[in-house]
């Protein structure tokens, strides 16, 4: 059993750290807001006091934080992550951030001679729960094999992609299709619903269809009562859907219907829906339409 730290033990983070604690490895913790954690100190898990404590303790350290700004925060300065990082350690940060900022941040950490791997991961808590989690990973073919063993106990599909940066790229590139594909399927069921068939006889007669994807399987009962906790809100989605366009710019590639998706995210916030799932653009499209939601 491994050695492990985790970084940032939020929804997502929290319950992947839980999987490691199941499958008998030593974890280390540390979160912003020590409370939140309690469950887990619970279990057995250890606490680091800061971000640097965890990464001295752990021969393995995971990060999953909620954007570029917070990594950045947790890795550098005295009380980061890189301050504690020696020759032979492996740094695993799961967040979804710039692939650039994955890039760079791999080199600081090769100076220390340590290792670091990008590996973001498809899937939301439900899917963590069920042992369903797909990763994808970026760096060094050699270290990802040694810590392969690792990554399958917190999913079953660990998928290598390439050198550092190109895991998260991935993982930008596979959620830019989430809120593409949700809007299209409110699209559908309000034109349905505004034409005469009850909301839930078409949601149902959508999801017995051929076309209905896993990610509208999961989300799309919002539609017909929402989730008690959000699984992805707006303001994350939306973050990911701008490094999308980011990268669309750099590489020369147009991506129109992430753009139109971004806009209806844009307008959820204008509402005061940004700390909702990300499924409430069937709220927006249902204002839009004159349709009420209450």
């Amino acid at each position: 059993m491994a050695n492990l730290g985790f970084i940032g033990l939020g929804a997502m983070g929290g319950r992947i750290a839980k999987r490691l604690l199941d499958a008998g490895h030593t974890v280390t913790g540390y979160n912003r807001t020590r409370s939140k954690a309690q469950w887990l100190l619970d279990a057995g898990m250890l606490w680091g006091e800061t971000p640097s404590a965890v990464a001295r303790a752990a021969d393995i350290t995971f990060t999953m934080v909620a954007n570029t700004t917070a990594l950045r925060s947790v890795v550098e300065g005295p009380d980061g992550v890189l301050d504690a990082l020696a020759a032979g350690k492996v740094f695993i940060d799961m967040s979804t951030v710039s692939p650039s900022f994955s890039r760079d941040l791999a080199a600081k950490v090769a100076e220390k001679g340590a290792h670091m791997l990008d590996v973001p991961v498809s899937g939301s808590t439900i899917t963590v729960e069920q042992g369903n989690l797909s990763l994808m990973v970026g760096g060094d073919e050699a270290i990802f094999e040694q810590v392969k063993s690792i990554l399958l106990d917190i999913g079953p599909r660990v998928n290598y992609v390439g050198k550092n940066g190109q895991a998260a790229l991935m993982k930008v590139a596979i959620n830019l299709s989430l809120p593409v594909q949700f809007l299209a399927f409110s699209e559908g069921l309000l034109l349905a619903e505004k034409s005469g068939i009850p909301r839930e006889t078409a949601y149902k007669v959508w999801m017995d269809s051929a076309v209905v994807p896993p990610a509208i399987r999961y989300r799309g009962p919002f539609v017909l009562k929402k989730p008690d906790e959000p699984l992805f809100d707006v303001n994350m989605m939306q973050k990911d859907l701008l490094l999308a366009l980011e990268i669309g710019r750099e590489v020369d590639v147009p991506l129109p219907t992430v753009a139109v998706a971004n806009e209806f995210l844009t307008a959820a916030r204008a509402m005061g829906l940004a700390k909702e799932d990300f499924a409430v653009l069937f709220d927006v499209l249902a204002r839009m339409s004159g349709i009420s939601n209450e």
